[in-house]
């Protein structure tokens, strides 16, 4: 998080009141700024979800709000159809903006997981959302994924994920907004960026968010992107 940006999407009904109004038009600017390789991502994504998917797959996206990897997912597949879920009704409408010609091909939800068509899904993808989540609505979450998905059907997930004892946690925190900073930016907004990561963000280690994937009932659980402060995994249904 960085000057008050959000690094990823909402999904909870707390998150998604940050998501309204005036701070959906920098939003667009937000990730791509503090997210190492985020153009790579969306392509590692569709990469991962492709290896298992029929050319006219139908995808999960959790955090959907933005609308930035919908766009980018359905260039990158023609015949992919997609059911997007955000809290957010302000992200949502940014969403379908975005998604522009690509939106025939979108349903959009506005809630939280429990407002998911049942599926099945050829796919989800969940990309930098889950650090929004309350660590104990986290697993809920994943078992209702996982029960939306086809058996062997791939899970991509993407969020910030670092030690979280100190001083490790604190260093981590500076680096990601070191890395996402404005030159000329005002110490106080950082100041404040750093406070709301440290109150409203929900991060777990690597190797937490990886058992967390298992009890869930996924399986071949592998690390694929490895950038600053965040992480990403493919798992199996």
């Amino acid at each position: 998080m960085k000057n008050g940006d959000h690094p990823g999407h909402s999904t909870s009904h707390t998150a998604a009141s940050a998501f309204s109004g005036d701070a959906v038009k920098s939003y667009l600017e937000g990730p791509p700024r503090q997210v190492p390789g985020f153009s790579s991502l969306h392509r590692m994504a569709a990469l991962l979800m492709a290896e298992r998917m029929p050319d006219n797959g139908r995808v999960l996206v959790l955090g959907a709000g933005g609308g930035l990897e919908l766009k980018a997912l359905a260039e990158a597949q023609a015949g992919w159809t997609f059911d997007g879920v955000d809290p957010s009704a302000d992200m949502l409408q940014l969403a379908r903006q975005v998604a522009g010609e690509h939106g025939n091909r979108i349903g959009f939800h506005r809630g939280n997981i429990d407002v998911a068509p049942e599926g099945p899904f050829d796919a989800a993808v969940c990309l930098l959302t889950f650090h929004h989540i309350p660590i104990e609505q986290r697993l809920e979450t994943l078992v209702q994924i996982r029960r939306r998905l086809k058996s062997g059907a791939p899970f991509v997930i993407a969020h910030m994920s670092f030690l979280q004892s100190e001083p490790e946690r604190s260093i981590w925190i500076d680096r990601h907004l070191a890395f996402g900073a404005i030159d000329g930016t005002d110490p106080a907004r950082v100041e404040n960026a750093r406070k709301a990561m440290r109150e409203r963000l929900h991060i777990l280690a690597p190797e937490e968010e990886e058992t967390m994937l298992r009890e869930a009932g996924f399986s071949g659980v592998a690390l694929f992107y490895t950038a600053f402060s965040f992480r990403g995994w493919v798992a199996y249904a």
